[in-house]
């Protein structure tokens, strides 16, 4: 009997050791400590699943004795998510589309030529934009042409002038192209702002905008469509163009001229995102705008640069605002009552 209970003790002993190897995995599973220290003996140099946990941010041993914004993150997954995004679609096709605007433009221009007046100019010049106007227009235009050259250079000169001009030079030339772009920023910021206080009043929708979006203006059958002190495409740039994008870059720019306002690193990525669409769709629109204001259009440049048009041009691009400055209803400007004044062609349309 002795010997009965002796096997049964015997038993019990090698099933309790059994139960006890076989749990001991499951426990090492459960112990990432301890997982981490025999993976070093069994797989050297693979902390694939470590960093994994390091990245989940759930690991309960990563803590820091720093204190703010995202300081207990060693590593932020959504880093390589923005790279590839900003490297990726923004830059490809925000490159190809600037491409695309500045071949149409030239296949335009090849096409349309300038668009000249129909009749001769009458030698009597009209206020278009008085002097206020024209220093907030130069100053935008000014900082919006040296942030977006900066801009381009910092988004697509890696690929572009990286292979010809060489590490030193391109690194001397993004340089300057950040300091630029980081100080002219608030500036621009501003002028967005001003511009639309000081233009708004003139790009609400009026009537007639809708026969000029039909007939596209007469821009490709240069037929004569009136329109007001601004036609839709250029009340549609001052909304989406200045005033949507504009602020939409200006927002985001001051987060990231700024980070030291406890905005995170998600934060400024997404800012990043927005800040780099916006500006290439803005760019895009620009060129349009600054091919009609310089060669695409007669007389479209001198109305900025001296602030007078001619009587013609007026009446054949915005017939109805010159109704209204002609007959003393509206001011020309946006500073006097009507003035038009007679002048030499000499002196005036083609200064």
């Amino acid at each position: 009997m002795a010997c009965v209970g002796d096997m049964r003790m015997v038993t019990r002993l090698i099933i309790a050791s059994l139960v006890l190897l076989l749990s001991l995995p499951a426990c090492a599973a459960d112990d990432p400590a301890k997982e981490q220290a025999e993976r070093q003996l069994t797989q050297p140099l693979n902390n694939a699943p470590f960093w994994g946990e390091v990245r989940k941010g759930e690991n309960p041993y990563q803590t820091t004795q720093v204190r703010g914004v995202e300081t207990n993150i060693l590593v932020q997954s959504g880093g390589q998510f923005w790279r590839e995004l900003r490297n990726g679609p923004i830059t490809v096709y925000g490159g190809w589309l600037l491409v695309l605007v500045l071949a149409a433009l030239a296949v335009f221009y090849w096409w349309r030529g300038q668009i000249k007046l129909i009749e001769p100019p009458a030698g009597r010049l009209i206020e278009r934009f008085n002097g206020w106007e024209r220093i907030v227009h130069w100053t935008t235009a000014i900082s919006f042409v040296i942030l977006s050259a900066s801009g381009l250079i910092m988004l697509f000169g890696k690929y572009v002038l990286l292979p010809m001009f060489g590490y030193t030079l391109f690194a001397w030339l993004a340089t300057v192209s950040k300091s630029l772009h980081n100080f002219l920023g608030p500036l621009f910021a501003m002028c967005t702002l001003v511009m639309f206080f000081t233009f708004v009043r003139d790009n609400i929708w009026q009537r007639g905008d809708m026969q000029w979006i039909l007939t596209a203006g007469g821009l490709f059958t240069g037929k004569h469509v009136p329109s007001w002190r601004f036609n839709i495409a250029e009340k549609s740039w001052f909304w989406l163009g200045v005033t949507l994008l504009g602020v939409a870059m200006s927002v985001t720019g001051f987060i990231l001229d700024f980070p030291n306002f406890a905005q995170g690193r998600e934060t400024m990525q997404l800012a990043n995102v927005i800040h780099a669409t916006a500006a290439v769709l803005f760019t895009a629109a620009a060129l349009g705008h600054i091919y009609l204001g310089t060669i695409g259009m007669e007389g479209a440049y001198e109305s900025m640069r001296n602030g007078t048009v001619d009587e013609t041009w007026a009446r054949e691009h915005h017939e109805y605002w010159y109704n209204e400055v002609a007959s003393g209803r509206g001011p020309a400007g946006r500073g006097s009552p009507t003035t038009v004044a007679a002048s030499s062609m000499k002196e005036g349309w083609k200064l």
